[in-house]
């Protein structure tokens, strides 16, 4: 990615930081994203939510 084009972003975000409520989804998403993850590391899935392999394709 272009150096010049992240700064330039990033001096948006300082101009006009997104809203509570958007910092608050981001956050949320990335906290179920991680469960999720420590779901399937630490349980792992119940066999019906297993994906299968299909024969022939």
């Amino acid at each position: 990615m272009n150096v010049t084009r992240m700064f330039l972003k990033m001096s948006q975000w300082a101009r006009n930081p997104p809203s509570e409520g958007r910092v608050k989804l981001v956050i949320g998403v990335i906290l179920l994203c991680l469960v999720l993850v420590g779901i399937e590391m630490f349980i792992g899935w119940p066999e019906w939510a297993k994906v299968e392999r299909l024969r022939g394709l």
